[in-house]
């Protein structure tokens, strides 16, 4: 059977996908936590004791993260969606390239960049104008806090719910880029599995649950979805 003559399609991203676009990934070598402690950046008690060194932290991210350009990876992704109506993208990723490459579909686990959210007001999201950086505080006078699952968040029940719904009716399960070591991205082969899914893996390296995929390349993003798509 050829690669596209499946019809539900989920491609789970993660770091590794935006590492080819030049997104610093998390750890590792050049990873954004050897540098910076997450404890003063990116947690809920970090920005509840200085709001301000926090957002000036996330607004360099997004200065670095418009620096990135989408790959070959994902333009193939783009291509895909455009001949077939239900695939969708499940990202760890924040950084928002997926859009930015006019990927459609997309579930953001870990959140946005690109957003902030007054918790005062039920959780009312604000949508950052790339180029311009509006206030940083809601009409009510409460802080806006960036729109990201940090260290000791729960993710987002509707997000942890349309991803599981996606992933469970797929035909094709592609994993790039994550190790998927952590939950829920750890069950997520089985998922697909349990659907009659063919699960395919694209990770330089192989990951913890490289052993559950049918198909494993070991290779970058771009190339990895280019032997995919273009030589089935």
């Amino acid at each position: 059977m050829n690669i596209l003559d499946h019809n539900r399609i989920v491609l789970f991203t993660g770091a590794g996908m935006s590492a080819e676009s030049g997104v610093p990934t998390y750890r590792g070598q050049g990873g954004i936590w050897n540098e910076y402690k997450w404890e003063e950046y990116a947690c809920q008690t970090a920005f509840d004791e200085d709001p301000m060194c926090v957002l000036d932290f996330h607004e360099l991210r997004r200065i670095e993260a418009l620096k990135c350009e989408p790959h070959s990876g994902h333009q193939m992704i783009k291509e895909v969606q455009e001949e077939h109506d239900d695939v969708w993208i499940v990202t760890q990723n924040i950084d928002g390239i997926h859009q930015r490459a006019e990927n459609k579909n997309v579930v953001e686990l870990h959140g946005s960049l690109w957003r902030l959210r007054c918790e005062n007001e039920g959780h009312i999201f604000y949508d950052l104008d790339k180029a311009e950086y509006r206030s940083r505080k809601c009409t009510c006078g409460s802080w806006l806090r960036p729109d990201i699952i940090w260290f000791n968040d729960m993710l987002d029940p509707e997000n942890i719910e349309r991803s599981n719904e996606h992933i469970s009716c797929c035909d094709l399960f592609i994993s790039i880029g994550t190790s998927g070591f952590v939950w829920p991205a750890a069950g997520y082969p089985k998922l697909a599995k349990s659907s009659g899914a063919l699960c395919i893996e694209i990770n330089p390296d192989p990951s913890e649950q490289s052993h559950m995929y049918d198909r494993i390349y070991h290779e970058t993003a771009g190339e990895g979805l280019r032997k995919l798509f273009k030589s089935d």
